[in-house]
């Protein structure tokens, strides 16, 4: 096979949802009615071939990014499977980094629920075209158009109807192929692996017809030849269908809508043939775009094996106790055994093996060409984000962008042993996990772990007991707070000691300025006539970032605040970069004090779904909270609240929730912003 024919041949693709909308049983049959898997895993029996992991199959929830690949009618498809859960939504966004299309999988009851919102804009942002698949048609309440035009609501998507639900509850047999206009009905004996492909009975025939017209006026405004032919009144053939629906998705002007129960086993083939038209190949996504490490060029790189190398490491794992790095080649060949740069770091290092991988089992391979997605072992220094290249040409690809902490625990090893391991197991886990943060206590000596919620720090005590064997107390969660001040401010500082035998000067005045909310801190200069020489300003600015590290009210990161320097002295042959950098964080230090710091803390947006009898009792406890409501909206018997409430207030809400409601509550959140508190 010719190489662009095999690239042309690839679809990497993940699927995204919201928590329990059944993203891993798709994947799961996916992965059986293509051959990869033998066996249907199902989740709730906790042997999801995807959620390996201990924890994953304990609580029946995708935790990590599960890499695996399968063929469906001579196409390659290298699926991940992501997390639902608002903690890991990194997992999400370092997928979503590397993935060429996605499956969007929303639940027939609930529609788009607030994470499949979150997941939807982390894919517009990366420009990934996207499927939709509307699962659990068979559930009391499911309502296939009224998840469609949920997408319209709350995605601003454009959804292309291409089937019809042929039935829906306990009725639901199958779907109508609008491409293809025929009735396609699994058979159940056959675990969904045979169906029937009929005429459309005369029953059905008139909705249809009507949702093929829409089909097309719809399809008319992305292709030409469509609208050529709509207008004429000619017919238009299934080929041409299908090449304007994947033309409108991989321009992302469509969303092509499918539907089906992957619990049931229906639906599944429709969908993979889906992911085969619609989804583009590397070949149809632009060029990888990235910069020269030294010059700071742009520079474009073509999807195919013989151009210069270039890859992104998308995500470190530490699996048997190895590193193992997740690696999107996007342009030239990976070769075991061969070094490779990492212009961040300015290393080369050595590739031992390359591995294709399938969930946590993997198969040795010797190169990996562009549009794969592999596993690497050898890389000792290079981290997820980080670009791998050829020294002859090197390129920096844009970096992911990874989320700060919004809750804290202090953790404490039990025994001596424990504390001689905990250093290296938290380091293999920041490794792995860039959300997460680590810092030593200076007062009580502890060491304060940070994370993305209670539940993302639950599963990292859980991991370092089942997989490091490591025994830590656990302190009750905090908050992690960001510190600003409240006025304009003025500060100095003077450095001038002996280290080592050098005199070290150095003197800074500055002033911090408050900035608007959300603003991020900056730094500019003020300096005439060279009081301190030029060279000296990145060595203040460094100090005054490192000052911004921790406030002086509680120790918390500082935000939103302006630094201007104003003055200062230098004096010829003691003035030093050190000196100066000491001086810089020390008069930073005396202003954030005279400012009238503040805490700003975590404000989460909530949504609650509550029946109506027991509305009262949750917007009571809500107002105790500190919340305030946004809006109110009935759905199917259920009233949903939606609201923003501060982190500090919400520890224990799922236990009161499930009391004030019998147990018939459920709520979900996630971090909004950092307000005053």
């Amino acid at each position: 096979m010719k190489k662009k024919d095999r690239i042309s041949r690839i679809r990497n693709i993940g699927i995204m949802a919201h928590i329990d909308a059944g993203k891993t049983t798709v994947t799961e049959r996916i992965l059986y009615y293509t051959g990869r898997s033998h066996k249907m895993g199902e989740v709730h029996d906790g042997e999801a071939i995807m959620d390996w992991m201990p924890d994953e199959q304990e609580r029946g929830i995708t935790i990590t990014s599960a890499v695996t690949a399968c063929q469906w009618k001579g196409i390659d498809i290298q699926l991940i499977d992501t997390p639902g859960h608002v903690d890991f939504t990194m997992e999400v966004e370092r997928s979503l980094r590397v993935l060429d299309g996605a499956i969007g999988v929303f639940c027939a009851v609930g529609g788009v629920e607030p994470q499949s919102e979150t997941v939807w804009r982390q894919a517009d942002k990366y420009h990934v075209p996207k499927i939709a698949f509307v699962n659990k048609m068979d559930r009391i309440g499911a309502s296939f158009f009224g998840a469609v035009e949920m997408m319209k609501e709350r995605l601003h998507a454009n959804p292309l109807i291409i089937q019809l639900p042929v039935g829906s509850e306990d009725d639901f047999a199958g779907v109508i192929d609008l491409v293809g206009m025929k009735q396609i009905i699994w058979d159940n004996e056959t675990l969904g692996a045979t169906y029937t492909e009929s005429e459309i009975p005369s029953g059905l025939l008139g909705e249809a017809e009507k949702y093929r017209e829409k089909l097309i006026e719809a399809l008319s405004e992305v292709d030409d030849g469509i609208m050529e032919a709509y207008l004429s009144e000619t017919a238009i053939t299934d080929e041409q269908l299908v090449s304007a629906i994947r033309k409108g998705t991989v321009s992302l002007k469509l969303v092509p809508v499918l539907c089906g129960s992957a619990l049931r086993n229906k639906g599944i083939q429709p969908l993979l043939d889906g992911i085969a038209s619609f989804l583009p190949s590397p070949l149809d996504i632009p060029p990888v775009k990235g910069i020269h490490p030294e010059t700071g060029r742009p520079l474009e790189f073509e999807t195919k094996d013989t151009g210069p190398l270039a890859a992104l490491i998308f995500k470190v794992a530490m699996m048997e106790g190895r590193k193992l790095s997740f690696v999107r080649v996007y342009s030239g060949t990976l070769k075991s055994g061969v070094d490779v740069y990492n212009p961040f770091r300015k290393i080369k290092e050595k590739l031992s093996r390359i591995l294709r991988m399938h969930a946590n089992k993997r198969d040795r391979i010797e190169e990996a060409g562009a549009g794969s997605i592999v596993g690497v072992v050898g890389l000792k220094t290079s981290s997820t984000g980080e670009t791998l290249c050829s020294a002859e040409n090197p390129v920096l690809l844009e970096k992911i962008e990874f989320y700060e902490p919004v809750i804290s625990i202090a953790i404490e090893p039990k025994t001596h042993s424990d504390q001689e391991k905990l250093e290296e197991v938290l380091s293999k886990f920041i490794d792995e996990d860039p959300t997460l943060r680590v810092r030593k206590d200076e007062d009580t000596g502890q060491t304060i772990l940070s994370g993305m919620g209670e539940l993302h720090l639950e599963i990292i005590i859980s991991r370092m007991t089942r997989e490091f064997n490591t025994m830590v107390n656990v302190g009750r969660p905090q908050v992690v707070y960001r510190e600003s001040i409240t006025c304009d401010s003025t500060g100095s500082a003077v450095f001038d000691r002996d280290i080592a035998g050098q005199r070290h000067f150095g003197d800074v005045s500055l002033k911090l300025k408050p900035l608007k909310r959300g603003s991020g801190n900056r730094f500019r200069s003020e300096l005439k006539d060279n009081i301190i020489p030029p060279a000296f300003v990145p060595f203040i600015e460094k100090g005054i970032n490192e000052a911004f590290d921790s406030g002086t009210v509680m120790g918390y990161p500082v935000v939103d605040v302006e630094a201007v320097l104003t003055g200062g002295s230098y004096r010829e042959s003691i003035g030093t970069e050190l000196a100066y950098t000491v001086s810089a964080a020390m008069a930073c230090k005396d202003a954030f004090r005279k400012g009238e710091p503040f805490l700003l803390e975590p404000i989460m947006d909530a949504e609650i779904f509550v029946p109506d009898s027991f509305m009262g009792d949750v917007i009571g406890d809500l107002s105790s909270r500190g919340g305030k409501i946004g809006s109110i909206t009935s759905k199917s018997g259920v009233q949903v609240i939606k609201a923003i409430v501060p982190l500090s207030r919400m520890f224990g809400y799922s236990t009161s929730l499930r009391s004030a409601t019998q147990g018939r509550g459920t709520f979900t959140m996630q971090f909004s912003h950092f307000d005053k508190n």
